[in-house]
């Protein structure tokens, strides 16, 4: 598991759709490879008085169909192939919501959790100054991905208008309400891949009232996700984990019991509701006898060595790449319903270009009136990806990469680059 390189998965899931649509060579030789890329390197000041370096990334994947849109991620194991990875990612995503921008994604190597909040700002700060010639409401903007938050978003956002001279909200997305934030971007993510779930039960006849749902990761989307199954659908979590490991329990977690645990002791793993609640392992929980998957952590979580196993009807990718290439040939060949990661997780994205709009006019939307506009963006892409997987024969993944590469591979030959 460990030596799979999540950008040249990328690559081969992009090689085979090529060659299902027979893709012109040119425009696949470019959809290969970030248009532009940068590394940086940062010097911040610590608490102790020490000066540390720290380097970080910036992908711009492509800009054919708008400005580049992507998350930020402060991780220890960060790594220019994966940022690269989700930048391709992100452009076959904004693409398949059919929002007008493109696919970018940024990342520092450390370890937020071992950094005080003033260590946690002055490298935001630093970030922006080291990569603010190349960011902009016109050319990449930057939001909130792992270990990043709405305050991080607002030290950057400030950090660039304060370069610019001028407050520019719209060069983050992410941010907190009152620094020009969109209602409804918190669980957008969990949000739109619960809008997919919908759709999937209602093609396969699942009544999701009377699914049983297991969670593996238990961040920003996996949360929410465990709050929004059981207020939309009735369902019943019976499992949910985070890096330490997870619980179970037939008769199903209650959110706000769980979420007060995971606050109180940082994990979820020793919470237990009843004598029937017991600890597994994040592989463990992949395996388990439920309805609904929803893999929500990270990536190449399921692969050859263990999708045999998978018993779930559904899984919804939450998380980024999640799923191996000869994991989804498995999973398709078993008959599993995958909603692909940049369908089943583009909310988050979605809402963000709405922040983006909202930014632009100066003029901000009710929370129902996003969740209208998101469910409808969900919706359609949905049944786009679905549609183009039956028309091809193929596998939900391959179909949402025919939807997106057709619409990028257009919106580049319109502009005369191949």
């Amino acid at each position: 598991m460990s030596e799979l390189n999540p950008f040249k998965i990328a690559q081969a899931q992009l090689a085979e759709a090529a060659k299902i649509m027979d893709l012109d060579p040119a425009v696949h030789e470019l959809l290969r490879w970030p248009l532009r890329e940068f590394h940086v390197t940062m010097p911040v000041r610590m608490d102790d008085g020490s000066v540390k370096i720290f380097h970080g990334f910036r992908v711009q994947y492509n800009d054919a169909r708008g400005p580049t849109k992507g998350g930020l991620r402060f991780h220890p194991d960060e790594t220019i192939d994966t940022v690269r990875a989700l930048a391709a990612w992100m452009t076959w995503k904004t693409a398949v919501v059919d929002i007008p921008l493109g696919g970018g994604k940024g990342g520092v190597v450390c370890n937020p959790k071992e950094m005080s909040e003033t260590e946690l700002e002055r490298l935001s700060r630093a970030y922006i100054r080291a990569i603010g010639h190349y960011i902009g409401e016109e050319t990449d903007v930057p939001a909130p991905d792992v270990y990043t938050t709405p305050q991080i978003m607002a030290w950057m956002m400030d950090e660039y208008s304060v370069i610019r001279g001028y407050n520019v909200p719209g060069v983050i997305t992410g941010k907190p309400l009152p620094l020009g934030g969109s209602a409804g971007r918190g669980d957008a993510t969990a949000r739109g891949g619960m809008y997919t779930v919908r759709e999937a039960g209602k093609l396969l006849g699942i009544d999701l009232d009377q699914a049983t749902v297991a969670i593996q990761g238990y961040g920003n989307a996996g949360q929410f996700a465990h709050k929004l199954i059981a207020e939309m659908f009735g369902s019943k979590v019976v499992a949910v984990s985070d890096s330490r490991g997870g619980i179970y329990c037939t008769d199903g977690l209650d959110y706000e019991k769980v979420m007060a645990w995971k606050k109180e002791k940082g994990t979820v793993v020793t919470y237990k509701c009843c004598d029937d609640c017991k600890q597994v392992t994040n592989e463990e929980l992949l395996e388990l006898d439920v309805d609904v998957l929803v893999p929500a952590a990270l990536e190449n979580q399921i692969g050859d060595w263990n999708a045999g196993n998978i018993k779930a009807k559904i899984v919804a990718e939450l998380a980024n790449g999640p799923t191996t290439p000869a994991g989804d040939e498995i999973l398709h060949k078993n008959g599993v319903y995958v909603i692909p990661d940049f369908l089943c997780n583009a909310g988050g994205v979605t809402v963000s270009y709405f922040e983006q709009v909202q930014n632009a006019y100066d003029f901000y939307w009710a929370v129902d009136e996003v969740y209208t506009r998101l469910d409808r963006k969900m919706t359609a892409a949905f049944h786009a990806v679905h549609e183009a997987a039956q028309k091809y024969k193929v596998h939900n993944r391959m179909g949402a990469y025919i939807v997106s590469v057709a619409r990028v591979a257009e919106a580049m030959r319109l502009r005369g680059w191949v």
